[in-house]
C-alpha cells in the first residue's frame, strides 16, 4: 500500500535508513522528535511509503519548493529513496516515485528532480525507467560540516 508516513512511524522509516546509507538507528532525542515534528506538520514535505504485510519496506520523500519562476509553479526535489534489501527489484520504489509524481502534479510543479550518490549502472536504469534523465541538468554539490 502506497501513502504518505504516519507521526508514529519514525523508528521504522529510521530502520529502513539502514538500507540507505545510515550506519545506525539514532537514538530518539529531543532534537530529532522536533525535526520529525517539523517534517510531520509542513505541508511542502512528504514522505512516501511503501507498506507491504504491515511493514514499510520502500520510501522516498518529496518536497514541494515554493518558487518565483515558472510562471509561479513550485518544483519537486526527491530525496532518499530506499527500499530494503529483501524486498529490492519488485517495483516498490517506482510505486513510491509514481505516487510523488501525482503530488507534484497536483501541486502544479513544473518539474522533478532528484539526484543520486550511487554510479551503479542499474541505479540509473532504475531513473531513466521512472521517467527521469540525467542529461538536462547539472548537479553540484558542495557538502556543509
Amino acid at each position: 500500500m502506497i501513502r504518505e508516513i504516519y507521526d508514529s512511524e519514525l523508528n521504522e522509516l529510521l530502520e529502513l535508513y539502514l538500507h540507505l546509507h545510515e550506519k545506525e538507528v539514532p537514538d530518539i532525542t529531543e532534537h530529532i522528535e522536533n525535526i520529525w515534528d517539523i517534517i510531520i506538520n509542513d505541508k511542502n514535505h512528504h514522505i512516501i511509503v511503501n507498506e507491504i504485510d504491515g511493514k514499510i519496506v520502500s520510501s522516498c520523500v518529496c518536497v514541494i519548493i515554493p518558487n518565483l519562476t515558472r510562471n509561479i509553479r513550485p518544483y519537486a526535489f526527491i530525496e532518499n529513496v530506499v527500499t530494503h534489501k529483501d524486498y529490492r527489484g519488485r517495483g516498490y520504489a517506482t510505486q513510491c516515485l509514481n505516487y510523488a509524481k501525482k503530488l507534484a502534479i497536483k501541486d502544479n510543479c513544473y518539474k522533478m528532480m532528484l539526484l543520486t550518490g550511487s554510479k551503479d549502472d542499474k541505479t540509473y536504469e532504475f531513473y531513466a525507467n521512472a521517467g527521469y534523465n540525467s542529461s538536462d541538468k547539472t548537479a553540484f554539490i558542495q557538502w556543509l560540516e
